[in-house]
């Protein structure tokens, strides 16, 4: 009896575990669409001849 509790609370952990994950990627998800928009940004300000450093700086509010 006693094997079937631990059994089911490490079932219950592993699940708990699972679903943290999951959420962890859903609040993971809008940043993926940041990176992909802030690359967006330094690839296209670099084709004007500006360094990385320059780029970055413009992409992040820096100005130009």
């Amino acid at each position: 009896m006693l094997w079937f509790a631990f059994s089911a609370v490490g079932l219950g952990a592993r699940g708990l575990a699972a679903l943290a994950l999951v959420a962890i990627s859903i609040k993971m998800h809008p940043l993926q669409n940041q990176w992909k928009l802030f690359n967006a940004c330094v690839e296209e300000i670099q084709e004007t001849r500006k360094s990385i450093s320059d780029s970055v700086s413009f992409c992040n509010g820096g100005g130009g």
